[in-house]
């Protein structure tokens, strides 16, 4: 087994069984739909990156269409495909392992693509870039992107080493707008996750799961340095939370065709 896949392994036994792989709530998710006024009545969606797909089974509620889901963990599409059976929504979803840059799907095939804290896995203008092939003219696509929600030279310093080390193309909320529409996108709404959303469905259950790892994995320094950068993680948020947070925008792709607005 390489580093690699041993990381991969913990990564696993970590985060299995938590609600969701990152922050995000139902209430968050069901307003961001509201503001993609004119979906069909049964629209098709795509989720990308759905993880256990708590915000799946909330668009699966929040309309009558089809969704499919993709991501590449078995472990969490069978997590989604318990909890949609449980919830009587099983025949309306379409789970399958796919890599988000390699979908199996053909052009034209959603009304609307999701995507909740997996889109910088790619980098939001590749994303944008590389879905809208398989989004309908003047489809929809929803994210949440982390942000900073101060001007840059203000972030703390802890937060700015942190993310400049595990995500350096992070942006402020203007910058990720602009990248959105410079990928041939009207932005058509856009807010930041409350607080809560971090901490009720994610980093409070992980935080209950790194101290168990922290004994089931004693004496092994490689888990223990792994569960080390988790608890640093959790400790820039808790600390200087103020300074960023996840953003979910949702974007309209242009048609070339459509008459300019005035």
């Amino acid at each position: 087994m390489t580093d690699n896949d041993r990381l991969m392994e913990i990564m696993l036994d970590v985060h299995s069984g938590l609600p969701r792989q990152g922050p995000g709530d139902d209430e968050s998710t069901l307003r961001a739909l509201s503001f993609c006024t004119d979906l069909p009545m049964r629209p098709a969606v795509l989720d990308v990156g759905c993880g256990p797909g708590m915000q799946t089974l909330a668009l699966a509620r929040g309309t009558d269409g089809s969704i499919t889901a993709v991501d590449l963990f078995e472990q969490f599409l069978d997590d989604l495909r318990d909890k949609a059976a449980e919830a009587g929504v099983r025949d309306r979803l379409q789970i399958m392992r796919a890599d988000m840059a390699d979908l199996p799907f053909g052009k034209d095939s959603f009304d609307l693509i999701w995507s909740e804290g997996a889109a910088y896995i790619m980098g939001v203008p590749e994303a944008f870039n590389h879905w809208k092939t398989f989004l309908r003219p003047q489809g929809y696509i929803a994210i949440t992107e982390i942000s900073w929600l101060v001007p840059e030279a203000e972030v703390p310093q802890p937060a700015f080493d942190f993310f400049h080390g595990e995500y350096p193309a992070i942006s402020d909320v203007p910058g990720n707008l602009a990248r959105v529409e410079a990928c041939g996108y009207e932005v058509i709404d856009h807010f930041t996750l409350p607080d809560q959303s971090w901490w009720t469905d994610y980093y409070t259950p992980l935080s209950e799961k790194i101290e168990v790892a922290r004994e089931k994995y004693r004496g092994d320094s490689t888990a223990q340095s792994f569960l080390d950068e988790l608890a640093e993680e959790l400790r820039v948020r808790r600390e200087f939370g103020a300074s960023f947070g996840y953003e979910f925008i949702v974007a309209r792709l242009i048609d070339p065709d459509a008459p300019r607005k005035a």
